[in-house]
Protein backbone atom coordinates (compact mmCIF):
# COMPACT_ATOMS: atom_id res chain seq x y z
CA UNK A 1 0.00 0.00 0.00
CA UNK A 2 1.57 3.55 -0.97
CA UNK A 3 -0.55 5.23 1.23
CA UNK A 4 0.46 6.17 4.37
CA UNK A 5 -1.25 7.39 7.78
CA UNK A 6 0.19 9.38 10.25
CA UNK A 7 -1.53 11.68 13.12
CA UNK A 8 -1.16 15.48 12.23
CA UNK A 9 0.07 17.95 14.57
CA UNK A 10 1.51 21.63 14.53
CA UNK A 11 1.75 22.74 10.86
CA UNK A 12 1.37 19.62 9.09
CA UNK A 13 -2.33 19.92 11.00
CA UNK A 14 -2.83 23.83 10.24
CA UNK A 15 -1.34 23.22 6.51
CA UNK A 16 -4.08 19.91 6.06
CA UNK A 17 -6.67 21.35 7.34
CA UNK A 18 -8.66 23.06 4.51
CA UNK A 19 -8.37 19.65 2.54
CA UNK A 20 -9.72 17.85 5.46
CA UNK A 21 -12.79 20.22 5.21
CA UNK A 22 -13.33 19.32 1.75
CA UNK A 23 -12.78 15.58 2.41
CA UNK A 24 -15.39 16.18 4.55
CA UNK A 25 -18.00 17.89 2.15
CA UNK A 26 -17.03 14.93 -0.41
CA UNK A 27 -17.32 12.01 1.36
CA UNK A 28 -20.33 13.14 3.73
CA UNK A 29 -22.29 14.39 0.40
CA UNK A 30 -22.42 10.28 0.45
CA UNK A 31 -25.36 8.38 1.42
CA UNK A 32 -26.09 7.94 4.20
CA UNK A 33 -25.25 11.32 5.35
CA UNK A 34 -26.63 13.08 2.41
CA UNK A 35 -24.38 16.54 3.80
CA UNK A 36 -24.60 19.77 2.00
CA UNK A 37 -21.36 21.43 3.02
CA UNK A 38 -19.54 24.13 2.62
CA UNK A 39 -16.38 25.29 3.31
CA UNK A 40 -16.91 28.18 5.31
CA UNK A 41 -18.41 26.34 8.50
CA UNK A 42 -16.25 23.10 7.72
CA UNK A 43 -13.00 25.46 9.03
CA UNK A 44 -14.98 26.80 11.91
CA UNK A 45 -16.00 23.15 12.64
CA UNK A 46 -12.66 21.68 12.47
CA UNK A 47 -10.96 24.69 14.45
CA UNK A 48 -11.40 22.44 17.10
CA UNK A 49 -8.80 20.16 16.15
CA UNK A 50 -6.24 23.03 15.88
CA UNK A 51 -7.29 24.34 19.28
CA UNK A 52 -7.55 20.93 21.88
CA UNK A 53 -4.62 19.78 23.23
CA UNK A 54 -6.06 16.33 23.19
CA UNK A 55 -7.52 16.16 20.08
CA UNK A 56 -6.11 13.65 17.27
CA UNK A 57 -6.52 14.36 13.44
CA UNK A 58 -4.65 11.35 11.31
CA UNK A 59 -4.38 11.92 8.01
CA UNK A 60 -3.83 9.51 4.83
CA UNK A 61 -1.69 10.55 2.25
CA UNK A 62 -1.09 9.27 -1.44
CA UNK A 63 1.93 10.48 -2.62
CA UNK A 64 1.41 13.54 -0.14
CA UNK A 65 -2.15 14.15 -1.07
CA UNK A 66 -4.35 13.48 1.43
CA UNK A 67 -7.03 11.07 0.56
CA UNK A 68 -8.55 10.39 3.65
CA UNK A 69 -8.51 11.81 7.65
CA UNK A 70 -9.94 10.55 11.03
CA UNK A 71 -10.03 12.83 13.72
CA UNK A 72 -11.02 12.59 17.58
CA UNK A 73 -11.43 14.39 20.97
CA UNK A 74 -12.21 13.65 24.36
CA UNK A 75 -15.74 13.17 24.65
CA UNK A 76 -16.56 16.48 27.08
CA UNK A 77 -14.60 18.91 24.29
CA UNK A 78 -16.75 17.47 21.21
CA UNK A 79 -20.20 19.38 21.26
CA UNK A 80 -22.80 19.56 23.40
CA UNK A 81 -25.26 17.13 21.98
CA UNK A 82 -23.17 14.63 22.19
CA UNK A 83 -21.99 14.46 25.14
CA UNK A 84 -25.47 15.24 26.38
CA UNK A 85 -26.27 11.96 24.71
CA UNK A 86 -24.31 10.25 28.26
CA UNK A 87 -26.52 12.11 31.13
CA UNK A 88 -27.98 9.64 33.00
CA UNK A 89 -26.34 6.09 31.36
CA UNK A 90 -24.02 5.91 34.24
CA UNK A 91 -20.58 6.74 31.96
CA UNK A 92 -18.06 9.62 33.04
CA UNK A 93 -17.71 11.68 30.09
CA UNK A 94 -13.93 12.22 31.08
CA UNK A 95 -13.31 8.29 30.89
CA UNK A 96 -14.76 8.50 27.09
CA UNK A 97 -13.16 9.67 23.99
CA UNK A 98 -14.83 10.07 20.63
CA UNK A 99 -13.96 8.61 17.06
CA UNK A 100 -15.67 11.75 15.45
CA UNK A 101 -15.29 10.97 11.91
CA UNK A 102 -13.42 9.18 9.36
CA UNK A 103 -13.62 10.25 6.06
CA UNK A 104 -11.77 8.40 2.80
CA UNK A 105 -12.11 8.21 -0.90
CA UNK A 106 -13.90 5.49 -2.28
CA UNK A 107 -10.88 4.57 -4.49
CA UNK A 108 -8.83 4.00 -1.29
CA UNK A 109 -10.93 2.23 0.57
CA UNK A 110 -10.72 -1.95 1.73
CA UNK A 111 -7.25 -1.48 1.92
CA UNK A 112 -6.51 -1.50 5.85
CA UNK A 113 -6.83 2.55 5.95
CA UNK A 114 -9.93 2.21 8.13
CA UNK A 115 -8.32 0.21 10.68
CA UNK A 116 -5.41 2.30 10.51
CA UNK A 117 -7.63 4.91 11.58
CA UNK A 118 -8.84 3.04 14.41
CA UNK A 119 -5.69 2.06 15.39
CA UNK A 120 -4.09 5.36 15.62
CA UNK A 121 -6.87 7.26 17.79
CA UNK A 122 -7.58 4.62 20.28
CA UNK A 123 -3.88 4.12 20.99
CA UNK A 124 -4.29 7.65 21.37
CA UNK A 125 -7.53 7.75 23.80
CA UNK A 126 -5.32 5.17 26.10
CA UNK A 127 -2.55 7.49 26.70
CA UNK A 128 -5.42 9.93 27.59
CA UNK A 129 -5.79 7.12 30.06
CA UNK A 130 -9.72 6.68 28.28
CA UNK A 131 -11.50 3.77 29.22
CA UNK A 132 -14.60 3.88 26.39
CA UNK A 133 -13.80 4.77 22.49
CA UNK A 134 -17.35 6.02 20.52
CA UNK A 135 -18.39 6.88 17.60
CA UNK A 136 -21.99 7.91 16.69
CA UNK A 137 -23.43 7.32 13.23
CA UNK A 138 -26.61 8.46 11.57
CA UNK A 139 -29.66 6.77 11.79
CA UNK A 140 -31.70 6.51 7.99
CA UNK A 141 -35.30 5.05 7.65
CA UNK A 142 -34.32 1.96 5.51
CA UNK A 143 -36.67 2.38 2.87
CA UNK A 144 -34.89 6.04 2.52
CA UNK A 145 -35.90 7.11 -1.17
CA UNK A 146 -32.13 8.31 -1.58
CA UNK A 147 -30.72 5.18 -0.55
CA UNK A 148 -28.11 3.15 -2.87
CA UNK A 149 -29.42 -0.71 -3.77
CA UNK A 150 -25.81 -1.21 -2.99
CA UNK A 151 -25.57 -0.14 0.09
CA UNK A 152 -23.47 -1.92 2.77
CA UNK A 153 -23.41 -0.84 6.12
CA UNK A 154 -20.36 -0.92 8.31
CA UNK A 155 -21.50 -2.97 11.02
CA UNK A 156 -19.79 -5.84 10.50
CA UNK A 157 -16.69 -3.46 10.18
CA UNK A 158 -17.35 -1.88 13.95
CA UNK A 159 -18.24 -4.87 15.48
CA UNK A 160 -14.67 -6.60 14.51
CA UNK A 161 -13.13 -3.96 16.29
CA UNK A 162 -14.80 -4.49 19.44
CA UNK A 163 -17.80 -1.48 19.15
CA UNK A 164 -21.56 -2.62 19.83
CA UNK A 165 -24.56 -0.06 19.15
CA UNK A 166 -26.27 1.45 22.30
CA UNK A 167 -29.38 2.74 20.84
CA UNK A 168 -30.40 3.93 24.21
CA UNK A 169 -27.57 6.28 23.69
CA UNK A 170 -28.61 8.61 21.16
CA UNK A 171 -28.69 12.06 20.40
CA UNK A 172 -29.68 14.62 16.78
CA UNK A 173 -27.37 17.10 15.22
CA UNK A 174 -28.57 19.12 12.41
CA UNK A 175 -27.23 19.85 8.87
CA UNK A 176 -28.13 20.45 5.27
CA UNK A 177 -29.55 17.44 3.18
CA UNK A 178 -28.46 17.86 -0.44
CA UNK A 179 -31.54 18.71 -2.15
CA UNK A 180 -32.91 20.60 0.66
CA UNK A 181 -33.47 24.35 1.80
CA UNK A 182 -33.16 23.85 5.26
CA UNK A 183 -31.12 22.21 8.31
CA UNK A 184 -33.13 19.01 10.07
CA UNK A 185 -32.40 17.47 13.30
CA UNK A 186 -30.67 13.69 12.13
CA UNK A 187 -31.16 11.06 14.34
CA UNK A 188 -28.26 9.96 16.05
CA UNK A 189 -26.63 6.20 17.36
CA UNK A 190 -23.55 6.20 19.94
CA UNK A 191 -21.13 2.67 19.40
CA UNK A 192 -18.86 2.18 22.04
CA UNK A 193 -15.99 -0.69 22.99
CA UNK A 194 -14.09 -0.87 26.13
CA UNK A 195 -10.16 0.11 25.80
Amino acid sequence: MSVKVVPLAGAALEDALDDVARLRIAVFREWPYLYDGDLDYERRYLSAYRESANAIVVGAFDNGRLVGAATGTPMEDHVDEFSAAFQNTGLDLGEIFYCAESVLLPEYRGQGIGHAFFDAREAHARALGRRWSAFCRVVRPADHPLRPASYRPLDDFWRKRGYSPRPEIRTGYSWKDVGEHAETVKPMEFWLRAL
